[in-house]
């Protein structure tokens, strides 16, 4: 019998554009494996809509709030509808930035040095040492992210705002110079690394991730083999101190500039990683032999409830 997936694209946080992109590259790939596809706008009415379809499995193509913090994995769980990637508080803790770090941490993951303040405190005075990034808590997609350079007389004013949607907490990082790196786990085995370069030399921001041409990836990444084989470790000891399910992808920063400190930090672990045609997990699948429509299909007959 033909499987019948949900599609759960689109939702309510800040990155809803992507996550349709995502959601209808997944849609098309599962309908070209021979499942039937129901595509669903997660709005807040996502639950009875879910009751009304009675879907096989739920493909989770969300990100950002409600999709990737646990919310619409408890919602799955109550309706009891087998769902991809991780489960209620894998979700929960890795959106949380802060939260993620006191737990890779304490598995020996190594993370930056920082501190968590109110966006208004962090506006008033410099939150660390010059240079430093300035991130909300719980958003993705580099949404209100601020490098704060060397010679910056103050901290981002765009924190006053009265408009500002990214939430009031802000995670103050000490600044890692180097190498942007990247690994993804799946079936709790480490893929290939990745390096991103972004095109404009930057660094790794909304226009990198997304828009064509934004970025290149080096992959495999060119780095000296011990250091390319503890990224990988430190991708998968990461997704297991989390608690994460099916695919993760983990972020990385490495100093290796001459006279650098040689630092090999996570910066942060996403549950959701991308699934666009830019996206860094399906390019790191396909390297490992896996096409878009073999890893989608991996990730359906993954999907369970209780994860």
């Amino acid at each position: 019998m033909t499987k019948h997936v949900a599609v759960l694209m689109g939702g309510l946080s800040a990155e809803r554009e992507i996550s349709l992109r995502s959601g209808e590259a997944c849609a098309k790939a599962l309908e070209e494996q021979g499942f039937q596809v129901s595509r669903v706008d997660a709005g807040h009415d996502v639950a009875n809509v879910l009751a009304a379809l009675k879907p096989d499995v739920a493909f989770n193509a969300l990100h950002g709030k409600f999709g990737e913090d646990g919310c619409i994995q408890g919602a799955l769980e109550l309706l009891r509808i087998p769902y991809t990637h991780s489960g209620v508080l894998a979700s929960s803790v890795a959106m949380k930035k802060d939260i993620a770090k006191t737990v890779m941490a304490a598995a020996g993951v190594p993370t930056p040095k920082g501190r968590v303040l109110h966006r208004l405190d962090a506006a008033k005075t410099h939150a660390l040492p010059l240079p430093y990034v300035l991130k909300p808590v719980s958003e993705g997609s580099s949404f209100g992210v601020f490098i704060v350079s060397e010679g910056q007389e103050h901290p981002p004013q765009e924190l006053w705002r009265e408009d500002w949607t990214h939430g009031d907490m802000m995670l103050a990082e000490q600044f890692i110079a180097g190498r942007e790196l990247t690994c993804a786990v799946m079936n709790d085995k480490a893929l290939d690394v990745i390096e991103i370069l972004a095109a404009d030399g930057g660094w790794y921001d909304y226009h990198a991730k997304y828009a064509k041409g934004g970025s290149k990836h080096v992959l495999p990444a060119n780095l000296k083999q011990n250091i390319y084989q503890e990224v990988q470790h430190l991708a998968l000891e990461a997704h297991r101190a989390l608690g994460c399910r099916g695919v993760s992808r983990a972020d990385f920063r490495y100093d290796d500039r001459p006279g650098g400190t040689g630092e090999l930090v996570v910066l942060e672990v996403n549950t959701q990683p991308g699934m666009t045609e830019t996206s860094l997990v399906p390019e790191m699948a396909a390297y490992a032999g896996f096409s878009f429509g073999e890893l989608v299909r991996w990730m359906v007959e993954d999907a369970s409830c209780d994860r």
